[in-house]
């Protein structure tokens, strides 16, 4: 058979095709090339480092966590959360009336018997008046009635002269029967006009003693008008303006009870039914964690709170909570009237074993 000389043999020269670079892969009709093989760098040191920096920042929060730890409490105290509270005294006016002028404001320190507020009090002071000179008028009345006594007294001294001069006559023969009984009426009349007399001066004394009662009354009532502090405390609130009219019973200021400072805690069972009314006690406030304030329980509820709706087993019953309150000594807080706030929370620490002495935490700067 004979070849076509225009094609050429691949094995001729003109076929040959150039030889591949040395590292290349040679590329085979029908055949996928390998991937490419990467190249290992060496690792980055930034990631030793930040492992490295994880842990020793966890090294020092334990040992920042292990140095200021709190010990656990003793087995005879207990305690429990809550907020510093003071009792509040509402400042309210006793008659309808318009505020004069207001002398306090809130957050002073009002002492025992500052003057707060003061009412209008000119329709009092007006009645005032008039019942005083009703009082003289009275006075008056009273004198008037005990000189007419004196001059009844006088007519009595007359009639009875001329009822025993008559009855003398009338023995001589020289008076008659009826002259004699016109002077004995005449007496008894005189008696009897004294007694009268008498009667319509004490009238006039009572008069006169219901009008001082009047004057007595109405100072009272502008004296109530002047409303001030029953006892030392802190103006928690005003609740009006100068010149507001106001009804009775109407609340001018709210003022806290500095003298009676407590905290009110909730107890489990087990451990409220160890406590005992006078118990020592420790409050520690959040805003000074180290400087514990001594006080006593004053109070505890007889009824639970928080309670399921049936208690049928002893983990039923261990959920029972009881309200207990401990107060602060009022002589610590005379001392320290400035300073004594409401609101703050903090933490209210029971001694339920009087045989368990305080850890030094709530014995160490104790305030005093």
């Amino acid at each position: 058979m004979g070849l076509d000389p225009t094609v050429k043999d691949k094995h001729s020269i003109g076929s040959i095709e150039p030889m591949p670079e040395a590292g290349k892969a040679v590329a085979v009709p029908g055949e996928r090339l390998p991937a490419a093989i990467p190249v290992k760098k060496p690792r980055s040191l930034s990631k030793v480092f930040l492992i490295a920096g994880f842990i020793i920042a966890g090294m020092a929060a334990g040992g920042y966590w292990w140095s200021h730890r709190v010990p656990p409490l003793p087995p005879g105290i207990a305690f429990g959360n809550g907020r510093l509270e003071a009792d509040e005294i509402d400042i309210q006016t006793k008659f309808a009336g318009r505020v004069l002028q207001l002398l306090a404001d809130e957050g002073d320190l009002a002492k025992g018997g500052q003057v707060l507020a003061i009412m209008d009090t000119r329709d009092l002071q007006a009645s005032l008046n008039k019942a005083e000179a009703q009082v003289r008028q009275a006075h008056k009345a009273v004198d008037e009635a005990n000189s007419n006594v004196d001059q009844l007294h006088t007519q009595l001294k007359l009639a009875q002269q001329e009822a025993d001069r008559t009855a003398e006559l009338l023995k001589r023969g020289f008076a008659t029967y009826e002259l004699n009984d016109q002077r004995i009426q005449q007496l008894n009349g005189a008696k009897a006009a004294l007694l009268a007399g008498e009667a319509r001066v004490t009238q006039a004394e009572h008069a006169l003693e219901a009008a001082r009662h009047d004057v007595e009354l109405l100072k009272v009532n502008i004296a109530d008008n002047t409303l001030v502090a029953p006892r030392e405390g802190r103006i928690q609130y005003r609740l009006t303006n100068t010149g507001e009219v106001l009804g009775a019973g109407g609340k001018v200021f709210t003022m806290l009870d500095i003298n009676y400072v407590y905290m009110d805690v909730y107890l489990p069972t087990q451990q409220a039914g160890k406590v005992k009314i006078g118990a020592e006690a420790r409050i520690v406030l959040d805003a000074y964690p180290n400087r514990p304030i001594p006080a006593h329980v004053s109070f505890l509820a007889t009824q639970n709170q928080f309670d399921p709706k049936a208690v049928e087993t002893k983990d039923e019953r261990d959920k029972l909570m009881f309200r207990v309150r401990v107060r602060i000594d009022p002589e610590l807080l005379k001392a320290r009237a400035e300073s004594v706030r409401s609101g703050l929370p903090g933490v209210a620490y029971v001694r339920v074993d009087p045989k368990t002495a305080w850890p030094e935490r709530l014995q160490k700067n104790l305030v005093q």
